[in-house]
């Protein structure tokens, strides 16, 4: 995983790594772009765990783009389609979705 210079990284141990997750603050909030978890750890809720940490740091908006099989996994973690995207993050949707399928999702920030 290529880490932007202001990114925020996530992991969990067992010891060792086993997942990780990346945070690039955006305007409005953070952009998630990346969510790896070993195959030998999948399906153990990890994901959801450190996805749910690492949303809990966020002030604002959490913004990702994935592959439309993916989009019910982040559906049953809080996240929605999103019909507008912060500028940056528009042009980069624009950009990456001419060659590959993505959906654009959001999960709004937890009332405090």
């Amino acid at each position: 995983m290529r880490t932007p210079a202001q990114a925020s990284l996530w992991v969990a141990r067992a010891p060792q790594i086993i997942a990780g997750l990346c945070l690039s603050p955006v305007e409005g909030g953070c952009w998630l772009t990346g969510l790896l978890v070993a195959g030998t750890h999948r399906r153990a809720g990890i994901a959801s765990a450190l996805l749910s940490r690492a949303a809990e740091s966020v002030d604002g908006n959490l913004w990702l783009f994935c592959h439309p099989n993916l989009e019910g996994f982040y559906a049953r973690r809080g996240f929605a389609p999103c019909m507008q995207l912060p500028g940056p993050l528009a042009d980069r949707y624009r950009r990456y979705s001419r060659h590959k399928p993505l959906v654009a999702l959001v999960r709004a920030p937890a009332p405090r």
